[in-house]
């Protein structure tokens, strides 16, 4: 039985051939190679840390700025990306960033102070911002409505996947070696190996964006309309050539957007981009990479050995993907709206626990929360419940709108916006946990809670479901 495109247009479906499904997935992929180095790139130096310090003596504010650096040129990468993808196109953006990928591989393994190691983490995060705004737009102009949640969904599971395949594979690395300060291959030490585990992703995701076809959306506002309408075949069947026109009427063929665009309502942009910005801060103001980034605090105080926590982290990673692919599921059957919304139940409930838990824990000495029996238990099923809830909903739903909100004359912009602020609320989250963890726990956990609950207020009130709708009638 063939794929229907039934969309709300008011126009005849047309069938679509069984194969352009699977044509769709393997496009799909390749630009979702992009988040697979994005969470590969930005969880990989975790293993290299305790060796990076004791081979560089490096003091404590010299060793965070390495492992930020990639954060703040994510943010730069993701401002850029956007009028990049729209001068050159979303499939020369990718290679681009590939390349950004690979330099800051090699760079990052061959290092020979922290100095110059954080300039090549910052080229990574260069690579890191521009494939977090190309890919969930490419794939939203790329594929047809129907399938457009599930396919725009796989840029999360490329994410999750890639922390989990970073983290794997620097255990395997030091496993190996030793330690991620011995020698590892070709006598070269294992941490350096760590980095170089880097290249051949970074190797596939360019020479993949040569193989796979330039959005529709771009090609049209760039007067490429024959090349353009030979993509549409394949999505549109025999109604390509209307979708050519509707394209050119929501597009300006001789004009590339400037931030200028986004400028209107009362408060300086579109009301749709401060959604967007909205939208993705909230997506990081909710504390998902504290659980990543610092877990080891909680299960430690849950009373497991270093050791046990490092596993659960890895554990609490494959939960992650499982997740995703339950949002893969059900982001076009259910819709984008109704799964932010049960999410942001789901964390507000599971965030509030853990806040009144650690909040209301004895202390030790050194003034560490301990929780112990049932409050122990209760804590790390709430937390585990917490990622499972952000998991389904706010960590893919959020970057499938992102690349289908905007109308499509200002889309690759806007979503760079969105991506920037995304990457800023990462790095504020990030830098003032510890901070937080000093005046305590439950109050670290009581602010995302709080953000959780507006999440929820923000999905019921700003959100407008797409699920099933065109790009040019957003």
């Amino acid at each position: 039985m063939p794929d229907i495109l039934d969309v709300p247009t008011g126009r005849r479906p047309t069938a679509q051939p069984e194969t352009h499904t699977g044509r769709f997935l393997i496009i799909s992929v390749v630009a979702a190679l992009g988040g697979f180095l994005f969470g590969f790139d930005t969880s990989v130096i975790n293993g290299t840390v305790g060796a990076l310090q004791t081979q560089f003596a490096a003091s404590s504010w010299v060793l965070g700025l390495a492992v930020s650096s990639a954060l703040i040129g994510s943010a730069i990468g993701a401002f850029s990306a956007g009028h990049i993808a729209d001068r050159y196109g979303r499939t020369r953006t990718m290679i681009i960033a590939s390349g950004l990928f690979i330099i800051s591989a090699l760079g990052s393994g061959l290092a020979f102070s922290l100095w110059d190691l954080s300039i090549w983490r910052l080229v990574g995060g260069l690579g890191v911002g521009a494939a977090s705004v190309v890919a969930p737009a490419y794939i939203a102009e790329i594929a047809p409505a129907h399938l457009r949640g599930r396919l725009a969904s796989l840029q999360q599971l490329a994410i999750v996947v890639g922390i989990f395949m970073a983290l794997l594979g620097d255990f395997a690395i030091a496993r190996a070696a030793g330690s991620a300060s011995n020698p590892g291959w070709f006598g070269i030490t294992a941490w350096r190996w760590m980095f170089f585990s880097g290249l051949p992703p970074a190797i596939l995701y360019g020479l993949g964006a040569l193989f796979i076809p330039e959005s529709p959306r771009y090609l049209v506002a760039k007067g490429r309309e024959q090349e353009a309408l030979k993509v549409l075949r394949d999505i549109e069947g025999d109604t390509a050539p209307s979708k050519v026109v509707e394209i050119r009427r929501s597009v300006r063929s001789d004009h590339t957007p400037h931030l200028a665009d986004l400028k209107g309502g009362r408060f300086g942009l579109l009301p749709i981009v401060w959604i967007g910005i909205v939208l993705a801060m909230l997506q990081q103001f909710v504390g998902i990479n504290v659980i990543f980034y610092y877990s080891s605090v909680l299960w430690q105080a849950v009373g497991f050995s270093e050791h046990d926590s490092l596993l659960i982290t890895v554990i609490t990673s494959v939960t992650n993907i499982l997740t995703t692919l339950v949002a893969i599921a059900f982001v076009d059957k259910i819709g984008r709206k109704p799964l932010l919304i049960i999410g942001s139940l789901g964390m507000a409930l599971t965030l509030g626990l853990m806040a009144y838990l650690f909040g209301t824990a004895p202390v030790d000495p050194s003034g560490k929360p301990v929780l112990q029996g049932a409050a122990g238990t209760t804590a790390l099923i709430a937390a585990n419940l917490y990622v499972v809830f952000f998991g389904f909903s706010w960590g893919p739903v959020v970057w499938v709108l992102l690349g289908e909100m905007f109308p499509n004359r200002i889309r690759a912009l806007a979503l760079s916006i969105a991506a920037m602020a995304q990457w800023m609320a990462n790095f504020l989250v990030s830098a003032t946990f510890p901070s937080l963890q000093a005046i305590g726990l439950g109050w670290a956990y009581g602010l995302y809670a709080a953000a959780a609950v507006f999440s929820l207020f923000f999905a019921v009130r700003f959100i407008k479901e797409t699920k099933g709708r065109e790009l040019e009638s957003m």
